[in-house]
C-alpha cells in the first residue's frame, strides 16, 4: 500500500525557455539578518520540467519537488499563476 507524500511546492517567475521540455524558474525569500534584523532578499534558480512549451519569460508558475528527471532537474512546473 503506497501514501502518496506531500511534496514541496515553490513559486517564481520562469527566467528561460529556450531548451526542450524545460523551463528556468526563479525562487525569491525573504529572510532576516541574524545580527541587524533587516530582510533581506535571496533568490534561487531551479530547472523545471514541462510538456508542453507554451509558458513564457516572465510568467510566475508553482513548480513541485518530483523524481529525478535528469541530471540538474528535479522540479515540475504544476500550473501557470498569472
Amino acid at each position: 500500500m503506497s501514501i502518496k507524500q506531500n511534496r514541496k511546492q515553490r513559486e517564481g517567475v520562469v527566467l528561460s525557455n529556450k531548451m526542450q521540455k524545460t523551463v528556468t524558474v526563479q525562487v525569491e525569500r525573504t529572510v532576516q539578518h541574524p545580527d541587524f534584523d533587516k530582510h533581506i532578499k535571496r533568490a534561487k534558480k531551479y530547472y523545471a520540467h514541462v510538456e508542453n512549451q507554451d509558458i513564457q519569460i516572465g510568467q510566475r508558475v508553482r513548480i513541485e519537488e518530483t523524481r529525478p528527471l535528469s541530471k540538474l532537474k528535479r522540479w515540475r512546473v504544476v500550473e501557470v499563476v498569472s
